[in-house]
């Protein structure tokens, strides 16, 4: 929830109003690289993400962007005061004037609305913290900019103080992001083409109208660059190409797709032994929701194994399970739970359910992941559209499992609470 101070982040003064440059303050307020901006596209990511440490960064961030919409508001709406009263001050910008009050309005200084176009969202964690980055580095040139066109102390005092948060954000998201271990061009889970990402292609090339020249620099040459000629004069008759691509289905010459049917035949067997132990877990379960979520659960492994069968029949081979160790130790341990859970109360004894079953879903997930990519490396894009759908369902199940034991982890609090108030 938000719990609005009435008392700015940093007070505000302005000594001399100036009603042009308030309009210039609306690009911080309204327009592409202001605060409401920021404000709405690191809350909404916080709200999509599924990290807690950085989903805390990005509430937290959001939150302060909103304070400084607060400041770039008053801080504009004072400057624009004598757009209310006097007529040349009014013709400054008519919009403001007429139109708004000569108050602030969603609005950049063009008189442009604010649009959620404005947002970059993508849902990939460090794909958006980049983005945020970059949206901080804008918004810091752009305070600097109003700053140099500003006479007046207490504003630039105001300007001053937002320029430098942009830079504290700035430095939150890059360590945000270096703390996430990824290399720098891993972006999504599919990777690459292998050679055709270390080309460089001369697009531009001879000498231009000032004496410019092809140059060289760590952009184009070493680190495994390989300076390539331009794909347009590779089409020319005559002329060599030399892009690197595939055009047909890579050749299994390390035995992927082995390694794939033994993946498909460990997971089968994985599944079969689920769809016996789930009515005994839905059985054990003490709560509602967590025998309602085994029995939906449940109906779901059913269809993976007949997605399973299916990815089988597309690759011509037969569907037969092989012994899945990890599982039956996983269905084992969670056998043992059941048992031990007969002497506990209802919410530990669930929650020590849960916690079987969560195992058995990464277990699950880190399968299907694999099989996934090695599918996919194949090109065998039916197959990887099965396995993705139930991969989704399993890492669906893994996140309503952690709702409801949120729900009994408050529910076993409970008694503690009561006793010390009694």
């Amino acid at each position: 929830m938000y719990h609005h101070v009435k008392k700015l982040m940093f007070t505000v003064r302005v000594d001399e109003p100036d009603p042009r440059f308030g309009n210039m303050l609306l690009e911080q307020f309204g327009g592409a690289n202001g605060e409401l901006a920021a404000a709405m596209q690191y809350s909404i990511q916080g709200l999509n993400c599924e990290d807690p440490d950085r989903k805390d960064l990005l509430m937290d961030i959001g939150t302060e962007e909103l304070s400084h919409l607060e400041i770039v508001g008053t801080l504009a709406r004072m400057h624009l005061q004598p757009t209310k009263f006097d007529r040349q001050a009014a013709e400054a910008d008519p919009l403001i004037a007429i139109a708004g009050g000569g108050g602030v309005n969603l609005f950049n200084s063009q008189g442009n609305a604010w649009t959620a176009d404005y947002l970059k969202i993508t849902g990939e964690l460090d794909v958006d913290l980049r983005s945020n980055i970059a949206a901080e580095a804008r918004a810091k040139i752009v305070y600097e900019r109003l700053i140099n066109f500003c006479d007046d102390a207490g504003t630039k005092d105001a300007l001053q103080f937002l320029m430098t948060r942009e830079i504290t954000h700035m430095k939150a998201f890059a360590l945000a992001l270096e703390s996430m271990g990824k290399p720098a061009f891993s972006i999504g889970r599919i990777a690459p083409t292998p050679g055709l990402v270390d080309q460089f292609f001369n697009d531009s090339t001879g000498t231009g109208e000032h004496g410019e020249i092809d140059t060289r620099g760590p952009w184009n040459e070493g680190n495994g660059w390989v300076f390539t000629e331009s794909p347009a004069i590779q089409a020319e008759p005559g002329a060599s190409a030399a892009i690197i691509a595939e055009s047909s289905a890579p050749e299994d010459q390390a035995g992927l797709g082995d390694l794939l049917i033994d993946e498909l035949r460990d997971i089968l067997h994985a599944e079969k032994q689920l769809t016996k132990a789930l009515p005994k877990m839905a059985e054990a379960a003490r709560f509602d929701q967590l025998r309602e979520l085994f029995e939906q659960h449940l109906v779901e492994t059913e269809n993976q194994v007949e997605r399973i069968n299916e990815c089988f029949e597309l690759l011509g081979k037969t569907a037969r399970a092989k012994p899945c160790k990890g599982m039956m130790g996983l269905v084992e341990e969670g056998q043992e739970v059941m048992a031990e859970g007969e002497e506990k109360e209802d919410a530990a004894a669930d929650l020590a359910l849960i916690g079987a079953a969560q195992r058995v879903e990464h277990y699950e997930i880190s399968t299907y992941t694999t099989a996934k990519n090695l599918a996919q490396q194949l090109r065998h894009s039916a197959v990887v559209a099965l396995l993705s759908k139930s991969l989704a369902e399993e890492e669906n199940s893994d996140q309503l499992l952690n709702q409801v034991a949120r729900s009994l982890m408050s529910v076993a609090k409970m008694p503690a609470a009561l006793e010390q108030a009694e």
